[in-house]
């Protein structure tokens, strides 16, 4: 028998199992499974950012760099009646520098001077702008295009050249508050710029570039066109350049001499209405008073102190008309078969009606003038009497009938159809003040109007400042005439033109007389109500005068309209001049023949200058 004692029962076998996670088959599929998934998930992912999105991407990466820029058209050219160039827009080229990218600025600036016509320190400071992060420094905008072009195809890092324009206007001043101007971003801001900006522009294209978001090109770019910008539409005015210049230097030199605020004249085709010529200008040199500064280019147009203004008064600024506005009650009556030229008025010197005292400018006793001489001497209670044969509903009608209160079709920027009394405002001192031309307020174009419709044998027409309209291809097509309608009867226009020509023979308008040539028309010389009150400037009046020639033969009429002269007060003596100086010249420039028979004041009582005063 052995000495150890056998055990009783068998040792238990001790299974010991791994500390770590398990990794039992089970979970080693699951794990499998979710990597499947996670990859399937991102294969389809890349599948759509590949595929399915592609484009998307692609655009949205392309739009960091590709920018559809707008391509402005070239602006087209404005033309006198003759086809003299007023205004006209030439190509250039815009150099811009991408400060942020100029490493040397002194060596580039030295490089570029010549070429884009910069001085060298100004440009080594507009190339050394970094830390403004602004990217886009314009060096020149208005480059010629083959230093442009140098510039472009030279080595010049950070330097782009676009394309421009630049507007001009060959004549300078001429015109300057007829025309208007473009602003610095090229749109019309004033003038016929303003009115016919959408045809002048023409329609702007797209070019495609591939620029960096300062907004210079990358390199290895091009741009290409997507859509052609269309050429603006030029216009040809009625405006002869010629006739333009000699009214604006006429009524300058008047304005000068008189020390007038401002000044208007207009010279009208009195079958079409076509305006030939239209200045507006205001003298520096004299205070605007209460009434405001007159705004101006601020350039002289050869005169002392004369510049052109910004609005265009003759369509812009209402005034009481004064003595010019008789033809109003003059017509009615003649109309309504009130009065005949040779009809007799007992006229005193003054009447107070509706508590107001109207008197004639010269102190006289009792007089007989006919209706003629009423006119011809511009007796203001003369015409009271005649506008009482008429009525007040016979003037208002007269008023409406002639073209008063109504805006014109050319429908200028800023024009005023004017302020009139109507029947619902009528005061009965009115029955003195509208016969005269007070009350009423309107713009010098719609009294010549009246006049250019008594010229025009009682047909009003309307008046026109384009005459036709300027294609890309350089045909023109015609504008469309002007509306007319009958506002008096031959008769009465045929009336009033013989007694307006006893006006400039044998009245107060005796300086518009033209050797000759038969000439007929009205002076005024208006008071001024003080704005806000119930009272008038002291010594201050507009100087008018507005008539037609040949008289017997009607082709041309015209206004001259001079706001507070002060070396003089009277129409006759102020515009009456400018009108006898800008009409000669135009009759002879036209080829007008005259009548060949020598023209001269008429003898007998007669009228003084000052006559006019209302």
């Amino acid at each position: 028998m052995s000495s150890h004692a056998s055990p009783t029962h068998s040792r238990r076998q001790i299974n010991r199992r791994p500390t770590g996670p398990s990794f039992s088959p089970r979970r080693m599929q699951l794990v499998r499974g979710l990597f499947i998934v996670l990859f399937a998930a991102l294969s389809l992912r890349l599948v759509a950012l590949q595929i399915v999105d592609h484009t998307h991407y692609t655009r949205l990466s392309l739009d960091q760099v590709r920018h559809d820029l707008t391509t402005t058209a070239l602006r087209a050219g404005i033309y006198d009646r003759h086809g003299e160039i007023l205004a006209i827009s030439e190509p250039t080229s815009l150099v811009v520098a991408d400060d942020m990218q100029i490493s040397q600025p002194q060596q580039e600036a030295q490089a570029l001077t010549g070429l884009v016509k910069v001085p060298v320190a100004k440009l080594t400071a507009l190339l050394s702008k970094k830390g403004t992060g602004s990217g886009y420094v314009i060096l020149n905008s208005q480059l010629d295009l083959t230093d442009g072009k140098s510039v472009a195809t030279g080595d010049f890092p950070g330097i782009v050249v676009q394309d421009s324009s630049s507007r001009s206007y060959p004549n300078g001043t001429l015109a300057e508050s007829l025309l208007g101007r473009t602003n610095a971003a090229g749109v019309g801001s004033t003038g016929l710029e303003y009115k016919y900006q959408a045809g002048l522009a023409g329609k702007t294209g797209v070019t495609r570039e591939f620029v960096s978001t300062s907004g210079v090109a990358l390199p290895s770019t091009y741009s290409s066109v997507i859509k052609k910008a269309q050429p603006g539409v030029g216009l040809e005015l009625t405006i002869d350049a010629p006739l333009q210049f000699v009214t604006e230097r006429a009524l300058a030199t008047q304005l000068h001499a008189v020390g007038g605020l401002t000044g208007v004249a207009i010279v009208m085709d009195v079958k079409t209405g076509e305006i030939l010529a239209d200045a507006s200008l205001v003298n520096s040199s004299t205070q605007a008073g209460v009434l405001g500064p007159v705004p101006a280019w601020g350039t002289s147009v050869g005169v002392p102190g004369i510049e052109q203004t910004i609005n265009n008064l003759g369509f812009t600024q209402a005034y009481e008309p004064g003595s010019v506005f008789k033809v109003v009650t003059f017509s009615a009556a003649l109309g309504a078969g009130a009065i005949t030229p040779s009809s007799v008025f007992t006229v005193p010197n003054s009447v107070v009606v509706g508590g107001r005292s109207f008197h004639d400018a010269e102190n006289h006793g009792l007089e007989h003038l006919t209706a003629t001489e009423v006119l011809a001497q511009s007796s203001n209670i003369g015409t009271y009497e005649i506008g009482t044969k008429v009525g007040e509903n016979g003037i208002l009608a007269q008023v409406q009938r002639l073209g008063f209160g109504q805006q014109t079709d050319v429908n200028f920027p800023g024009e005023t159809a004017g302020l009139l009394v109507d029947a619902a405002n009528w005061y009965a001192s009115d029955r003195v003040a509208l016969p005269i031309g007070q009350v009423d307020a309107v713009p010098p174009i719609q009294v010549l109007d009246a006049y250019n419709t008594i010229a025009n044998g009682g047909i009003f027409i309307e008046p026109k400042l384009v005459r036709g309209y300027v294609e890309p291809d350089g045909t023109t097509q015609a504008a469309p005439p002007s509306a007319t309608r009958e506002a008096l009867t031959p008769a009465v226009a045929s009336t009033m033109n013989t007694m307006l020509q006893k006006v400039v023979l044998d009245g107060t308008g005796t300086n518009a007389i033209i050797p000759g040539y038969e000439v007929a028309g009205k002076t005024g010389t208006a008071t001024m109500p003080y704005p806000g009150k119930d009272k008038l400037l002291t010594g201050q009046y507009n100087a008018s005068f507005v008539g037609f020639a040949p008289a017997n033969n009607p082709v041309l009429s015209m206004i001259v309209v001079v706001e507070r002269p002060e070396t003089t007060i009277f129409g006759g003596a102020v515009s009456a001049p400018v009108f006898q100086q800008v009409m000669s010249y135009a009759l002879r420039h036209y080829g007008i023949p005259s009548s060949g028979t020598i023209v001269k004041p008429l003898t007998g009582a007669g009228a003084s200058i000052s006559s006019d005063v209302t």
